[in-house]
C-alpha cells in the first residue's frame, strides 16, 4: 500500500477511536472535583461548597441520576447549581430524582438558556465563530422546576441578592438570569456587597466578562458559573478549543482570578446536548470547592477522582 494510503488509513482509525471513546466512554466518566480557595476572613473556619452545572438532563440518563444523588454523601453546607438542568421537555422528574438527595441540604440557583429553551441541531462549525445570534428550540417547563427546587428550600438567585446564614457563615448571595440570553439584569443587585460577610458569592449560568467584572467591582469574593462545558472537547497541550461564551479560553474550567480580588470557579458541567453527545479530555463533573481563609496560602490546585457508569 503507498505511504498515503496508510497515513489515511491510520488518520481515520484515530479518528473513528477518539470518537467512540468521546461518545461510549468519556461522555459517562462521572468526576468529582476539588479544589481549596483561600476567600474566607482570617480566623473563619472553613465553608465547604458544592457546585453543579449543565445537567442537560434527559428521562433516561440513569447512570448520571444515580451519581448525581451519591454526591449527597458529602454533605457540603451549600448546594449551588447554575444552570441548564434540561434537555428534554419530559425531564424534570428526572432532574428531581436526580437531586432529591441533594434537595435536603441548603441550595441556590440560577437558571441557563437550557432550562428555559430546549437544544436543536446546530451546525458544529458555528462554535468556532463569534456570533450573536441564538437558536431557541421549544419550550422547557422551567417553572415547575423552579417550584420544585423551591418546594424544598433552594432558594432562586435570578436577579436577586439574599443575606443568608451558612454553617455559621454570614454570607452574601447574588445572582443573575442568564447572560448568554441577556436576560441578565445586573442592576437589580448593583452596589457594594456587605464588607463585614464572611463570603460575598455571585452566581451566573453564562461566564460573561462584563458580569464578572460587575461582581469583581461590587467585592464579591468568589463567582460561580458554568455554561462552557471546560470546552466540551479539549485537545493536550492545548485546552479548550472554544467557551461559547466572551470567557477567554485558558479559564473554561476550574479556578482563576477575577481582577485584584475576586476567584471565579467555571463548572465543566455533568452533560451534553442530545445532538452533540460527547466529551473529549473534559470529563463530566462536579466540583467540592472548600473555601478558607485568606491566609492559607495560595489555592490548592484541584484534583479529582472519578466513578464511571453505564448509562
Amino acid at each position: 500500500m503507498h505511504p498515503w494510503g496508510r497515513a489515511v488509513l491510520g488518520a481515520t482509525a484515530l479518528a473513528v477511536a477518539g470518537t467512540a471513546y468521546a461518545a461510549g466512554v468519556e461522555v459517562r466518566r462521572w468526576t468529582l472535583r476539588q479544589a481549596t480557595l483561600p476567600v474566607l476572613p482570617v480566623g473563619v473556619t472553613p465553608l465547604r461548597i458544592l457546585h453543579i452545572s449543565d445537567l442537560h438532563m434527559t428521562p433516561n440518563q440513569r447512570s448520571k441520576q444515580r451519581w448525581l444523588a451519591g454526591l449527597a454523601g458529602l454533605e457540603p453546607d451549600l448546594v449551588v447549581n447554575t444552570g441548564d438542568n434540561l434537555a428534554h421537555p419530559q425531564a424534570v422528574p428526572a432532574v428531581l430524582r436526580a437531586l432529591q438527595p441533594l434537595l435536603t441540604l441548603p441550595g441556590v440557583f440560577v437558571f441557563g438558556s437550557n432550562d428555559y429553551y430546549g437544544p436543536r441541531p446546530k451546525n458544529p462549525a458555528r462554535y468556532l465563530i463569534r456570533t450573536h445570534k441564538r437558536i431557541r428550540g421549544v419550550p422547557l417547563p422551567w417553572t415547575d422546576l423552579r417550584a420544585a427546587f423551591a418546594e424544598h428550600g433552594w432558594l432562586d438567585m435570578t436577579n436577586t441578592r439574599r443575606q443568608l446564614a451558612v454553617a455559621g457563615h454570614r454570607v452574601v448571595i447574588a445572582g443573575v438570569d442568564d447572560p448568554h440570553l441577556r436576560r441578565d439584569r445586573y442592576q437589580r443587585i448593583a452596589g457594594r456587597a456587605d464588607p463585614l460577610a464572611d463570603l460575598r458569592l455571585g452566581l451566573t449560568h453564562s461566564p460573561e466578562p462584563r458580569v464578572l467584572d460587575a461582581f469583581a467591582a461590587d467585592g464579591y469574593d468568589l463567582v460561580l458559573a458554568g455554561h462552557t462545558h471546560g470546552g466540551q472537547l479539549r485537545l493536550p497541550g492545548y485546552g479548550a478549543i472554544v467557551t461559547n461564551c466572551g470567557l477567554d479560553r485558558s479559564r473554561a474550567r476550574g479556578a482563576s482570578r477575577w481582577g485584584a480580588h475576586t476567584w471565579l470557579h467555571v463548572s465543566a458541567g455533568l452533560g451534553t446536548s442530545p445532538f452533540a453527545p460527547v466529551r473529549f479530555a473534559c470529563p463530566p463533573e462536579a466540583s467540592l470547592l472548600t473555601l478558607v481563609p485568606r491566609n492559607s496560602g495560595s489555592p490548592v490546585p484541584a484534583s479529582a477522582w472519578h466513578a464511571a457508569g453505564v448509562g
